[in-house]
């Protein structure tokens, strides 16, 4: 017997299976564009360089990256450091114990304070020769500055984007250097005498201090590139320029402290002076003299070239010596002393920015 199958069955099975499949077909293609819809929203909402701002980073990616590197792992050694000089503190019983008991069991660890404040030092050199020297001159030695004048985008725009990325790393860096070697050395900042603060080892490398003289040698270095328009000489001039900067900035910085004094009571020939209890054992001294009942001050080597106690007494009354002064500067004034000379080095760096988009720009090409 033949099995006979209608038409009309046919037809209604051969639509109903197309209905199926263009379903499906449709469902999963739509499912396919909306899931590459929502990829391409998503890598779109992704913060991203462009333009004037990549162009620039891409150029100078390099050192970019090599300062952040420089930079992460400086701050993971000096966290190591910190965890070693707390275990040591722990162990030896600090504060109750007096750290200048301590002896040569302390050594290690004013080893790695200076051996890292030695790098910190020279951060602001390094960073002017080798970062803001180059920055612009390679560019005008090498044709690249009149490339860009060339293009669409002005000039203003161009050094804007230059000073202002180079600025941001600068910055990042510098901040949080200062920030994490601040927080290694405070557990004995205000009890071991044998630190100086102001000394330029901590007093440069803490607070807003390395910021602003990194930012001063950079954006010295970026003019003294515009100027003489050759990268070597301008490296050259840039270190000159950079080591005078942080030698004036040492003899100028300890102005910025208001100078307190200290008397103490009467002295006797050959005793050693003691000062009273008011001033901090980690105070700057900036002098110490003999002191007369009128006031007058004398040098301490005053009366010690006689040859006999008989003779320094009679030679201290007659210059009617009663007591001695301290002159120094507490270190609970370092950090308005860092805010007022940084504020001052800012001033000037915004000076040469100011003087590079009046003038320089004009030798942008």
């Amino acid at each position: 017997m033949s099995t006979f199958t209608s038409p009309s069955a046919n037809g209604k099975n051969g639509t109903t299976n197309r209905t199926m499949n263009g379903t499906k077909n449709g469902t999963k293609n739509r499912a396919r564009h909306g899931s590459g819809n929502t990829r391409t929203t998503e890598a779109a909402r992704r913060p991203r360089l462009s333009g004037m701002t990549w162009l620039v980073w891409r150029q100078h990616r390099a050192a970019f990256w090599t300062i952040l590197a420089a930079t992460v792992l400086c701050v993971a050694w000096m966290v190591y450091q910190r965890g070693q000089l707390m275990d040591f503190l722990d162990s030896y019983g600090f504060p109750a114990k007096n750290l200048d008991d301590a002896g040569k069991r302390f050594d290690p660890y004013i080893g790695a304070f200076s051996s890292v404040t030695t790098g910190l030092t020279a951060i602001p050199v390094i960073l002017g020769v080798l970062l803001g020297a180059p920055l612009l001159a390679g560019d005008l030695e090498n044709g690249t500055a009149k490339l860009i004048a060339a293009q669409s985008v002005s000039r203003n725009r161009w050094l804007a984007t230059k000073l202002a990325l180079t600025g941001l790393v600068v910055v990042v860096s510098t901040v949080t250097l200062s920030a994490v070697f601040a927080w290694w050395w405070n557990p004995i900042k205000l009890d071991y005498v044998d630190i100086d603060w102001s000394s330029r080892e901590f007093f440069n490398t803490t607070g807003p201090v390395p910021v602003a003289l990194s930012l001063l040698c950079v954006f010295g270095g970026v003019l003294i590139g515009v100027i003489l328009r050759r990268t070597l000489v301008a490296m050259v001039v840039t270190l000159g320029f950079a080591v005078a900067v942080q030698t004036v900035w040492g003899y100028f910085k300890l102005s910025l402290g208001d100078i307190v004094t200290a008397t103490t009571k009467p002295v006797s020939p050959g005793t050693p002076i003691t000062f009273p209890s008011s001033v901090p054992r980690t105070a700057h001294v900036l002098d110490t003299s003999y002191v007369s009942g009128s006031g007058k001050h004398f040098d301490l080597t005053t009366c010690t070239d006689t040859l006999s106690e008989a003779a320094t007494t009679s030679c201290m009354k007659k210059a009617d010596i009663v007591g001695a002064s301290i002159d120094y500067i507490p270190i609970s004034q370092m950090s308005s002393m860092q805010w007022l000379g940084a504020s001052i080095l800012f001033a000037l760096t915004a000076g040469i920015v100011a003087f590079l988009f009046i003038w320089g720009r004009k030798r942008l090409v």
